[in-house]
């Protein structure tokens, strides 16, 4: 129910005006201006947390839009070296202009996959629902021809998936592994939580593994399921893999003491912060991945 409303028109224009709903928002994002994250990213660098900014938004009104957003992500390249963090960017293709124009995509990709190089960052490609699948895949394809500054994020709770990957492994990619938060049917997308967990672990085993490795291999593992996490942490400490093979990707605001565990464990850990005003749709999804989350909502509704 939590996917289906996160694309409803009529819940998002009232949600939104929420004070409640407001509140239990601010858990998971510090604002809704880059500046906003900018000040989160600085105060988790202390901790030896580094971050990823993202921009909320997808599904561009019109192809002038793409414009805009790939402006702001090469300031956003600009404003994190002048502050010296290690932090990164990550965009949704449709946040290119991917619904209009393969290729309008693709040159924004490019723009800042150049700011990226000139920054000495790194830029994340997210994944979408499944229709944009094939059409992701072909963006990072290119790009990652063109720069190793490059990473994509896979699902693995789509069939999919593992064939999708097995074809990368020859790029030597950067993989960030989730678990998937769209609204997607069982013909193509696990509909057990233990069938989606298993194929998440047999996913990142195989980025770890020595093929992928020597290719230059990275993996994020995405999810704040800590039994899983600790379950892949072990094969990493059981094989020998080194740390810099590995990143430990968690959202902000949640799970903020297993981060600091971890970081004190010696692992790198690394934190998605969201700003913008577009959070409706992304904010259902957060409470989708993690029911707990819809405690919090109903406290602050109260409180």
């Amino acid at each position: 129910m939590l996917l289906a409303g996160s694309t409803n028109r009529w819940l998002r224009e009232r949600a939104t005006k929420a004070a409640f709903v407001r509140r239990s928002v601010r858990r998971f994002m510090p604002g809704e201006r880059i500046e906003d994250a900018l000040d989160a990213a600085r105060g988790l660098q202390p901790q030896g947390i580094a971050a990823i900014l993202t921009a909320l938004g997808e599904n561009l009104a019109t192809p002038a839009e793409a414009d805009d957003v790939g402006a702001h992500y090469c300031e956003v390249f600009a404003k994190v070296a002048a502050a010296g963090l290690d932090a990164q960017v990550s965009v949704k293709p449709t946040q290119l202009g991917l619904d209009f124009d393969q290729r309008l995509a693709e040159r924004h990709l490019d723009r800042l996959l150049e700011c990226a190089e000139q920054y000495r960052n790194f830029l994340w490609i997210d994944m979408e629902s499944s229709p944009y699948v094939d059409r992701t895949l072909a963006l990072y394809r290119r790009a990652r021809g063109r720069s190793t500054r490059i990473g994509i994020a896979l699902q693995a709770y789509l069939y999919r998936t593992e064939r999708d990957l097995e074809s990368l492994l020859p790029l030597g990619p950067a993989v960030r592994i989730v678990k998937g938060a769209y609204l997607e049917p069982p013909s193509i997308a696990y509909p057990k939580r233990a069938d989606v967990d298993e194929n998440f672990y047999r996913l990142c085993v195989r980025l770890l593994s020595a093929e992928p490795q020597q290719a230059g291999a990275l993996v994020h593992i995405a999810t704040h399921d800590a039994a899983l996490a600790r379950r892949l942490l072990d094969h990493v400490r059981q094989h020998d893999v080194p740390r810099a093979a590995y990143e430990i990707a968690m959202l902000y605001g949640i799970s903020v003491a297993q981060q600091r565990a971890l970081v004190a464990e010696g692992h790198r850990v690394r934190v998605l912060i969201s700003y913008g005003e577009h959070w409706f749709p992304w904010y259902m999804r957060r409470l989708a991945e993690r029911p707990a989350n819809v405690w919090f909502v109903v406290k602050n509704a109260f409180g």
